[in-house]
């Protein structure tokens, strides 16, 4: 019989902190040196829509409380913001990169199976900001009133259309949604993001659209847009001679939007926790917050915790908006 030699049992405290030295060196000395290099954000999403306004404010602010490390902005639009976001969930989880998401990542969860899951997928950051969005047609529309629109829409079923960033983005949800309580039939064209879709709607291509305030009013002062409503529950205080959806007849209507940031699953929880505080004290500071509220959205901060239970409930509501609007990503493509 062959004799085994004797076996060394280390005394607990010892094992521990042999774990904890040989085992876990990468994660702290990343978490020290971070950042280290450049930072991608990405945004799922063309330039020129909100999400993308509020990614190119958020950034430089983040690089200056980063030390000056560079974040980057990377447009990455298309599927309903489906494509950057999908990317964002296979990055390696270093916090070298980011994704700023909007409502769509909350209304995709309901309209198909993902390859990704919109919270276990990702390393949660915090929340940043909500805005109310707007119906909007264009002048050439012989309509000056939502009430106008929808009769117009009942002359001419499935003539008229309707331009989104993208299937299944919170513009398009908006739509579906002032489509169902209206009683009206729209063409429905989906666009690789929100300025591509706006171009045909100032062409007067497109009938109408939800976009947001902020991208809105120039296009309003211009004459080139006319104001059909605001999406929120309450006038907007940049445009309050413009009525909301609800009181001009849909009661109840509410499409309003919100901005996250948030990283791949798997982040060291000390890169995690910086990025926490960092946006928060963005968020907090006078500049960033008058900046948001001339662009009609408000600061919303929520921790990552709260942050999940909050996406949680918008997948719910939007569960309700899916199932009465009987919408299929399948009909729209």
């Amino acid at each position: 019989m062959i004799e085994r030699p004797p076996q060394m049992t280390l005394p607990l405290g010892i094992l521990s902190a042999a774990i904890l030295f040989f085992g876990s060196p990468a994660p702290v000395a990343a978490a020290e040196d971070y950042p280290s290099r450049p930072i991608r954000l990405i945004v799922p999403f063309a330039p020129g829509g909100g999400t993308d306004m509020v990614a190119r404010v958020i950034a430089p602010k983040l690089s200056e409380r980063l030390g000056g490390t560079s974040v980057i902005v990377d447009n990455r639009g298309g599927a309903g913001a489906i494509i950057g976001t999908a990317m964002a969930a296979k990055a390696t989880p270093d916090g070298y990169t980011l994704l700023l998401c909007d409502t769509a990542h909350t209304i995709q969860p309901v309209l198909q199976k993902l390859e990704y899951d919109p919270v276990k997928s990702f390393s949660l950051i915090a929340s940043l900001v909500t805005g109310d969005s707007m119906l909007v047609s264009p002048a050439s529309v012989p309509a000056n009133t939502l009430q106008e629109f929808i009769a117009l829409a009942k002359q001419k079923p499935g003539q008229l259309v309707a331009g989104t960033a993208g299937a299944g983005s919170s513009g398009h949800m908006a739509l579906e949604l002032f489509r169902v309580m209206a009683g009206i039939d729209l063409i429905m064209v989906h666009y690789k993001g929100a300025g591509a879709a706006t171009i045909d709607l100032l062409g007067g291509t497109v009938h109408i659209s939800n976009v947001t305030i902020q991208a809105a009013v120039p296009h309003l002062k211009s004459g080139r847009l006319r104001a059909l409503g605001v999406g929120g529950l309450k006038r907007s205080a940049l445009l309050p001679d413009v009525p909301t959806v609800s009181e001009s007849g849909l009661t109840g209507y509410l499409s309003t939007g919100w901005r996250g940031l948030m990283g791949p699953a798997g982040m060291p929880a000390p890169i995690t926790g910086r990025l926490t505080r960092e946006v928060k004290a963005i968020l907090a500071s006078d500049d960033v917050k008058k900046h948001f509220l001339n662009n009609a959205m408000e600061i919303d901060y929520r921790d990552p915790n709260e942050f999940a239970v909050f996406i949680a409930n918008e997948i719910k509501r939007w569960s309700g908006v899916v199932r009465k609007a009987n919408i299929s990503l399948e009909t729209q493509k």
